[in-house]
């Protein structure tokens, strides 16, 4: 379990924005994440994918959220059924919260999110039979495409939020990386390609504020008892989140059930903080790692 190490208690800011990131779940979700949500409150909430391994039932419950979502599917949510079935129910059932390759439909209008390439397993381009049996034989070229004109159909004077289950290439290539391969030697980027690319062409236009992500597990499992880097910021001025704590829920040493969100705030549409946190039942905040806090 990866703990932050700074303990208080859940306030609210007084930012405009104030977004839940559920990292990847793995099965991890039931009617107590779902109760600490409501209670949490935020603007919206994102799911970067690795929801299951194609159990329906996960999906149903994060159709039970009222709240703003939007939501990639992963590799492990293709379900390993090469017909393409199990994928596309859950597609089926998610309906308008999928962003996968699109500007996301949800009602916060206060904060553009572009999905990026579904069912990503990182390392470069590789499409599986399921991902092929659902949306065709996608291209690398033509998944940036799609990536792009999603970002070009946002409205400009908006913050711009990429929501992918892979991050993209050239965020580094050792195994602590926020990408890096870690569960195999050498260690390398494992990153997206075509996401990649997508953000140096929609850098032509626009800035994205964030690109949030899961896939790569902050505890690494080579190298003995470490975590990976989950933040950066390049020099255009976009933020890279990894939210893949995983697992999501555990007990810490005082034998407090915790549940790890990770949080990004936006205020005068510039993001403003970001942090990984874990809440106690009762919503409060037992650890909090800051990985930006800045004043508007």
């Amino acid at each position: 379990m990866c703990w932050g190490s700074i303990e208080g208690n859940f306030q609210k800011n007084l930012t405009d924005i104030r977004i839940a990131i559920a990292g990847d779940l793995h099965g991890s979700w039931s009617q107590d994440d779902l109760d600490l949500l409501l209670e949490l409150n935020p603007d919206g909430v994102l799911f970067v994918g690795d929801l299951s391994d194609g159990d329906l039932r996960i999906v149903r419950g994060i159709n039970k959220i009222s709240i703003p979502t939007s939501v990639v599917l992963g590799n492990h949510d293709r379900g390993r059924d090469g017909s393409g079935n199990v994928l596309q129910a859950q597609l089926d059932l998610l309906g308008e919260k999928n962003c996968s390759w699109n500007l996301s439909k949800w009602s916060l209008k206060e904060l553009s999110v572009v999905g990026a390439r579904p069912c990503s397993g990182g390392g470069g381009f590789f499409l599986t039979p399921e991902v092929k049996s659902v949306f065709g034989d996608v291209s690398l070229d033509e998944s940036v495409f799609r990536i792009v004109s999603a970002a070009k159909s946002a409205p400009l004077d908006l913050p711009l939020l990429i929501l992918a289950h892979s991050g993209p290439v050239g965020l580094g290539s050792e195994a602590s990386s926020l990408c890096g391969r870690d569960w195999k030697l050498p260690s390398m980027d494992w990153g997206d390609k075509d996401l990649g690319i997508a953000i140096d062409q929609i850098r032509k236009f626009r800035v994205p504020e964030l690109v949030v992500f899961g896939h790569t597990h902050h505890q690494l499992r080579i190298g003995g008892n470490r975590t990976r880097k989950t933040f950066a910021q390049d020099l255009w001025g976009t933020s890279y989140l990894n939210a893949a704590c995983v697992p999501r829920r555990g007990i810490d040493s005082a034998g407090e059930n915790l549940c790890h969100f990770s949080w990004v705030e936006f205020s005068n549409n510039k993001l403003v903080h970001v942090s990984h946190r874990w809440f106690r039942n009762d919503a409060s905040i037992a650890y909090k790692e800051v990985l930006l806090n800045q004043e508007n």
